[in-house]
């Protein structure tokens, strides 16, 4: 892709943000917010699945500071592969994730596919003096996240019925559990700098912020909050493809004390689906857990323990 300039393009991918965001001429202060996001079933009951895609779409609006205003479906079923039910669960499920938000379901695109997989693509507002990017994190910062991590691992695990019903279930609260009250409390606080953590894991995303913010980050893998028994699942090999491409990824800008537990690492590239929002404060993010801080130095992300 080549680079994009507007005069009234503020957020573009070059900066590997959540969404983009557009200057509004007529609206003084005010930014569009756009994002799109769709994936195959993470877990087995349709409703569920609705619900999930809908929330790990509206989070890139919430990860920027923004308001969702409107929704688009992204859908790709095929339709004698399971009865109609099925796939209006799946969309009953956005819309109820959607109404709960606050947004409005305007349409959307459907192609029939052997493989489902679903989404959205979102437009928000966002008042610019309180918007969230990825290069403001600042030396001395805290980093807070909102949700347990280990959801990439659960729904691995229930794939080979190796997760408990109790985990799955746990898994598919924080999944479908909206980023806007983690949102509202980083802009209580004045916040500007966050980033939701999905596919890249955590080690992954809080990498743009370093990269983005020319800081260093380190996690100390023992403040972490876990979905329940992760620890074991992995020790069952419970781990995604994902996992081992987001540590490559990485490189040497991934530094791993001696002491960490590999399997505590596992969970830091663990691939996430609706993750929690990470944020960087001085100040504490009512609702969320510290597990880092920000410092000076060559950009990395650091694990110790």
């Amino acid at each position: 892709m080549p680079p994009q300039t507007h005069p009234d393009l503020l957020i573009g991918f070059s900066t590997r943000d959540d969404a983009g965001v557009i200057r509004v001429p007529s609206m003084p202060g005010k930014g569009l917010v756009q994002t799109m996001d769709f994936f195959t079933p993470v877990v087995d009951d349709p409703y569920a699945y609705g619900q999930i895609a809908a929330a790990n779409a509206l989070s890139d609006i919430y990860a920027m500071g923004g308001t969702p205003i409107s929704v688009m479906n992204i859908a790709c079923f095929d339709p004698s592969a399971a009865p109609a039910e099925v796939w209006a669960a799946i969309l009953q499920g956005m819309a109820d994730k959607t109404a709960e938000a606050g947004a409005v379901v305007v349409g959307g695109h459907s192609v029939e596919d052997d493989e489902p997989k679903f989404g959205m693509s979102v437009t928000g507002w966002v008042d610019l003096d309180r918007m969230f990017t990825n290069s403001a994190a600042e030396p001395g910062q805290k980093v807070w996240l909102s949700k347990p991590l280990g959801t990439g691992i659960v729904t691995t695990a229930a794939k080979f019925d190796k997760a408990s019903d109790e985990q799955i279930a746990e898994a598919i609260k924080y999944m479908s559990a909206l980023n806007r009250d983690a949102m509202l409390a980083a802009q209580a606080v004045n916040a500007r700098c966050a980033t939701d953590i999905t596919g890249f894991g955590l080690v992954g995303h809080l990498w743009n912020i370093a990269r983005e913010s020319r800081v260093q980050i380190e996690i100390d893998v023992k403040s972490l909050s876990l979905i329940t028994g992760v620890e074991e699942l992995i020790a069952q090999r419970c781990i995604t493809g994902g996992a081992a491409k987001n540590r490559a990824a990485l490189g040497d800008s991934l530094e791993i004390d001696q002491t960490v537990p590999e399997w505590l690492v596992q969970v830091a590239i663990d691939p996430q689906t609706s993750g929690g929002l990470a944020v960087c404060s001085t100040e504490a993010i009512e609702g969320s857990v510290k597990i880092g801080t920000v410092q000076q130095g060559e950009q990395c992300i650091r694990l110790v323990n």
